[in-house]
């Protein structure tokens, strides 16, 4: 599906197939009839243009499929999957190509996901991958930020993975500093490694948000989704860490431009090509728990 002709081109490529849609896990934290109906119904919406995959635990695929098999008639294309794998990879994904055979014209899972500590993680989880599942299957890697991640980035880079970077949590301390995502987002443009990001991105702009959806939920300091794929497109083209991260910070909607040819932030800039380069081949998407709520503040912002 495309999005309406009035969008700005760079505001499109910005948003294009960005979420990746999340609701089985917290705090929406949804059943699996519920998710995948949710699913359905976001890829019938207007903005289904800006929707990616659905993000389902390896092994609850075949809860997937089931559930999924009511909405058979919502569909024109396969849904694509995006697989959860824990610390037994090899068996998680050995039955991933019988999986994708047996759902073939209605499911694919074409991505493997799963959390990776040390060097010996990700060079064992990538033979497990690449001998069960194949070489075409795209395989992210979540790395710890606490410390510098250019050296497990590398081993990421030189096993054909991509990185993913866990942005929040429904707790205060499971948001990273903006000094290490702005270091993080830095070290994958400088080494070349595409990344992803996950959790506490429901929102476009930096901002004071609650962690769940309870009625007395604490409140943190939430990085936007916006501010993190712009200043990943500004940090391809060449934006400095400190300029990252001072672009991560951004509160102010009016300090984003989307124009035809060039998206603007402040004094910085990145043509149409340069975003859609970086979209494809950089800064991928991020996981959400909620597809509704991200295109629902957009609107409010008056971007939708």
């Amino acid at each position: 599906m495309t999005p309406p002709r009035e969008l700005p081109p760079t505001l499109r490529a910005l948003l294009s197939e960005l979420v990746d849609y999340a609701g089985l896990f917290p705090p929406a934290a949804l059943s699996m009839r519920d998710a995948v109906t949710e699913f359905a119904a976001q890829l019938r919406s207007p903005e289904a243009w800006a929707l990616g995959r659905l993000v389902v635990p390896a092994a609850r695929l075949d809860e997937m499929a089931a559930e999924s098999a009511r909405c058979s008639g919502d569909r024109t294309a396969p849904w694509r999957v995006s697989a959860l794998v824990g610390d037994t990879a090899d068996r998680d994904v050995a039955s991933l190509r019988a999986f994708n055979r047996a759902h073939a014209g209605r499911l694919v899972v074409d991505t493997v996901e799963c959390r990776a500590p040390d060097r010996a993680t990700v060079e064992r989880v990538a033979r497990d991958v690449a001998r069960a599942a194949g070489p075409d299957m795209v395989l992210f890697f979540e790395l710890p930020i606490d410390r510098d991640p250019a050296p497990l980035l590398a081993v990421v880079r030189d096993a054909g993975g991509r990185a993913k970077v866990r942005t929040g949590g429904v707790t205060p301390d499971a948001f990273p500093s903006t000094a290490k995502l702005a270091r993080f987002i830095a070290r994958c443009a400088s080494l070349g490694v595409p990344f992803k990001a996950t959790a506490g991105l429901h929102h476009p702009l930096r901002g004071e948000q609650r962690l769940t959806y309870a009625s007395d939920s604490a409140c943190a300091t939430m990085f936007g989704f916006m501010n993190v794929f712009v200043a990943a497109a500004m940090a391809r083209a060449g934006l400095d860490e400190a300029g990252i991260a001072h672009a991560l910070e951004e509160r102010d909607p009016e300090a984003f431009e989307f124009g035809a040819d060039t998206l603007r932030w402040r004094e910085h800039a990145v043509s149409l090509d340069q975003l859609v380069a970086t979209r494809h081949s950089f800064a991928l998407s991020f996981g959400s728990c909620s597809f509704r709520e991200p295109v629902d503040d957009l609107r409010q912002l008056g971007l939708l």
